[in-house]
């Protein structure tokens, strides 16, 4: 499996395709190429006959060059890689980066496959597939593509818990161009599984995640602000900003950046909540209705900002 992953930290799963499926997929396009090629063959003899010799030979060196090389270069461009023997086998030729292909990736795949499936029936490309650990043919390498298969039984991808409202927006001046894809996808897998864990242990995976996070971004650790809930927020960020560049919603506005406290890593945080000083109340003459309760407001600072218990 070649696995790529997404703006939102899913891993995307590619099955490259093997020798017999592919084999099998190209014998439906020989055949049908070569029927094709056949019935041309038989209306340009009959087309050709007052023609010389010559003029005769060019005909049919064009006809079997436009059918047998033109015609498949461009039903895997107009179709996206999915010609009539791909189609019923459930494979399809994409880019490297799972993304469609296009007329020069065809183009190369059409090129190599006189050399490597018509002149030599097929023997190069067996071999090159066989060498190759995602199964990829000549053709393949030099255009790069990947021929991956398309029917498979679908994975459920768990989705990634929402960070506590008091964190929306917090990390939106959060610099995330130097986190690699490996860390996002431990993060995810983390979250997606941490009810699962022993408190324990669930506790020292989101230190250490929750650092490393905070090493390559290059910002100080939130003073009051779990790993946990630390970890979702920044993956919420992300998710928001891979949204706003996909469907064009306005970018977050990039909130004033205030003193940040030091703070220390979470692997050595403790958290520790400050007693609040009990005055005791004066005398009065008269009872006083107690005060209605009023929302806590969260503080417009950028760090050291304590969760409300």
């Amino acid at each position: 499996m070649s696995d790529l992953v997404t703006g939102d930290a899913v891993v995307l799963g590619l099955r490259p395709a093997r020798v017999p499926s592919r084999a099998l997929a190209f014998a439906l396009d020989l055949f049908v190429y070569l029927t094709g090629y056949l019935i041309v063959s038989v209306g340009l003899l009959f087309a050709t006959a007052s023609l010389d010799e010559a003029a005769a030979a060019a005909v049919t060196v064009a006809s079997f060059v436009l059918v047998l090389v033109g015609v498949p270069i461009a039903v895997e461009t107009l179709s996206h890689g999915r010609s009539l023997g791909k189609l019923a086998c459930g494979l399809r030729v994409v880019r490297e980066d799972g993304g469609p292909i296009r007329f020069r990736h065809a183009l190369v795949r059409g090129a190599m496959g006189v050399v490597e499936l018509l002149a030599t029936f097929g023997s190069v490309a067996c071999i090159a597939s066989l060498v190759s650990e995602r199964g990829r043919r000549l053709g393949d390498v030099f255009g790069g593509t990947l021929v991956i298969r398309e029917r498979v039984p679908g994975a459920r991808v768990m989705p990634v818990p929402p960070p506590p409202p008091w964190l929306a927006g917090r990390f939106a001046g959060l610099d995330l161009s130097a986190v690699p894809d490996g860390l996002w996808l431990a993060v995810r897998q983390y979250l997606t599984r941490m009810n699962q864990l022993d408190p324990a242990i669930g506790a020292a995976m989101a230190a250490k995640l929750a650092d490393e996070l905070v090493l390559r971004t290059g910002a100080p650790p939130p003073a009051g602000v779990p790993a946990a809930a630390y970890l979702m927020a920044v993956v919420h960020e992300r998710q928001s900003r891979d949204a706003a560049r996909a469907f064009g919603r306005p970018p977050w506005q990039e909130h004033q950046q205030q003193g940040v406290a030091a703070a220390l890593p979470y692997s050595a945080q403790v958290q520790v909540q400050a007693p609040v000083p009990y005055a005791a109340p004066a005398q009065a003459a008269a009872p006083v209705a107690p005060a209605p309760e009023v929302a806590p407001v969260r503080p417009a600072g950028g760090s050291g900002f304590a969760p409300p218990s």
